[in-house]
């Protein structure tokens, strides 16, 4: 996985935490997350629960942890899906309750790590959880909706699982936070996906695969960024664009300071070096092409 490069050190005016740091462990965080998402193992587990379809799978096993909701709250918690792509998980609480969904999206981590070779070592394992176990005890949960559910979560007895859960806790966190930078950038939810696509960052055809937005709803989108001034009339992102991006990229990472204080800047960079045998295990794998390829 490419991880951008936010090397310029910049401390937070209270000398919290470096910037970069911050930015680098979330970036880590999401990488060692996201296979969950990719790997095969997560379709298998769905399909014994009686679900064949892929999205409607993805909403129940990410959304599990909030319990049996609505479909309504689950596309309030993802922000960047159109409702027409979340409403189609609309009966998969029948066809199994959020615990064996829950219990099953652990049960197609294990086996995917296990698959690809993702270890760590005991020692590794007990160094990590040192490390992020006060993050996540620490952590301000207040509007932090699916970081607060995950963290509810008993962890399952596996403990690479356990670790990984730790680290889908954190990683919500931030994806928690990110929409609330969003929402005060008034960048709704398919003018945020469209100017993510437009950076190269996100592949259009997998975007506009998965979250369903139409071409009206998509061209409307460009219409608004384009007014802004951050794409130009050929939906190319603009240097204001690509200034605005980055700037809600850095005012997340500064919403995300906080969370990282307790373990510090070493602590948050020993945390990233440690977790990293997951994401090297994945990307040698290949499951992370249909992000690079789309």
């Amino acid at each position: 996985m490419r991880l951008d490069d936010h090397s310029a050190p910049v401390r937070l005016r209270d000398g919290s935490m470096d910037l970069s740091t911050v930015h680098d462990i979330s970036q880590a965080i999401t990488a060692a997350h996201l296979f969950i998402y990719l790997v095969p193992e997560g379709p298998q587990e769905a399909a014994k629960l009686g679900v064949s379809e892929r999205g409607p799978a993805y909403f129940a096993f990410r959304s599990a942890a909030m319990g049996a909701v609505p479909w309504q709250v689950t596309l309030a918690a993802f922000y960047n899906f159109s409702p027409r792509a979340v409403r189609a998980m609309a009966g998969v609480w029948d066809a199994a309750p959020p615990e064996r969904w829950q219990a099953a999206r652990f049960l197609a981590a294990g086996r995917a790590m296990r698959r690809v070779g993702a270890h760590l070592a005991e020692e590794r394992l007990a160094e990590a959880r040192s490390l992020i176990d006060p993050v996540v005890a620490g952590a301000d949960y207040a509007g932090k909706m699916l970081a607060a559910a995950n963290a509810s979560v008993a962890l399952p007895s596996d403990p690479l699982v356990a670790l990984w859960q730790q680290i889908t806790v954190v990683r919500e966190w931030r994806g928690d936070a990110h929409l609330v930078v969003l929402a005060a950038n008034d960048l709704g939810p398919c003018d945020c996906l469209v100017l993510h696509t437009a950076t190269g960052r996100l592949p259009t055809a997998l975007a506009r695969r998965t979250r369903l937005w139409d071409d009206q709803e998509w061209a409307a989108a460009t219409a608004r960024l384009v007014a802004r001034g951050w794409l130009d009339s050929d939906g190319a992102i603009t240097t204001a664009g690509s200034a605005a991006r980055e700037r809600i990229e850095r005012e997340t990472d500064e919403h995300c300071a906080a969370l990282w204080a307790p373990i510090g800047d070493a602590g948050a960079r020993r945390l990233a070096s440690l977790i990293a045998p997951i994401t090297d295990a994945f990307t040698a794998a290949g499951t992370f092409e249909e992000l690079r390829s789309a």
